[in-house]
């Protein structure tokens, strides 16, 4: 039963900062994507 608390004390906060990061950064890519589309569609436009 030690070993399980020493684990979740160990990775449980690495674990919860790579939940989190990866949360901030599903927004920004989502952005990014939304972009690259508004990008496209100007682009096919103009020619």
């Amino acid at each position: 039963m030690e070993s399980l608390g020493d684990a979740i004390a160990n990775f449980g906060f690495p674990i919860a900062i790579t939940i989190y990061l990866l949360v901030r950064m599903e927004k920004r890519v989502e952005r990014l994507t939304e972009s690259i589309y508004e990008l496209a569609k100007t682009i096919s436009a103009q020619r």
